[in-house]
């Protein structure tokens, strides 16, 4: 269950984000389907720590600081960071975008999306969160899970169907899971989004269980889907070999004099 403030105050600046401009009392209040004596005290809370300003006309907008705290926690991601070169490589072969991804509760959450340089290509944001059932990136973790582990992350039949191709009966995702743990990769095709070709492998970095994926749009995607497969496959086998765990050391025996 969210916590009611700290969920309203990130309303507040996607509000914000989405509306790219200052925000009077009422329109805040509309938008993030909240009292107006509620939002007048996040607002003056905010204010107080120089996260928001007021204007004249009696509207408000967020201050740079918000984005000052956020390009230093981003440039420091220690997973990002000690993964990028191995995502720009897999992009750079495949010329497809490339997505990591972990599991986040019952979905999926994007950690980092390295873009197509291709003008039609798959776009995302780190920080996007995605059903499981009907994203590459959600059934490559799936695949892992073994069944109680299942029940927990996926909704009860029939699961919400965004397109015609979206799996929605669970003993059809469970058989698509195994042929897919089978042959080592895992993919959707318009499940989420009519036009969207991807596949994911499972992947392990540093004990972090995490999913790595390839996207496109299908008509480009679909005649180099297996060498994309097996491009992805190379890739995760690189990144996990490279980076494991530090095996943990052993405690010396004690000496007794």
């Amino acid at each position: 269950m969210d916590i009611k403030n700290a969920a309203r105050t990130l309303d507040l600046f996607e509000a914000f984000a989405g509306q790219m401009r200052p925000l009077r009392l009422t329109e805040i209040s509309d938008l993030l389907e909240a009292p107006v004596s509620s939002c007048f005290q996040l607002l003056k809370t905010l204010e107080r720590r120089g996260y928001i300003y007021a204007l004249e006309l009696k509207s408000y907008y967020p201050t740079k600081r918000l984005l000052q705290h956020a390009q230093a926690i981003s440039a420091h991601d220690p997973l990002v960071r000690l993964l990028a070169p191995d995502l720009e490589r897999l992009r750079d072969e495949t010329g497809e975008s490339v997505v990591l991804g972990q599991r986040s509760q019952d979905h999926v959450v994007m950690l980092e999306v390295i873009e197509s340089p291709h003008l039609i290509r798959f776009t995302g944001f780190p920080g996007a969160v995605r059903e499981m059932h009907c994203s590459a990136l959600g059934k490559a973790l799936l695949g892992e899970m073994d069944a109680a582990e299942r029940d927990a992350c996926l909704p009860p039949d029939p699961m919400p169907a965004h397109t015609p191709t979206t799996i929605t009966q669970r003993t059809v995702l469970d058989e698509e899971l195994r042929i897919s743990r089978e042959r080592g990769w895992y993919e959707v095709r318009g499940e989420s989004v009519a036009e969207l070709h991807a596949v994911a492998v499972p992947l392990t970095v540093a004990g972090s269980r995490l999913a790595l994926c390839l996207a496109g749009p299908v008509t480009r995607f679909q005649p180099a889907r297996d060498a994309h497969a097996q491009s992805l496959m190379q890739a995760a086998a690189r990144i996990e070999a490279t980076h494991q765990a530090p095996a943990p050391r052993r405690a010396r025996a004690a000496t007794v004099r």
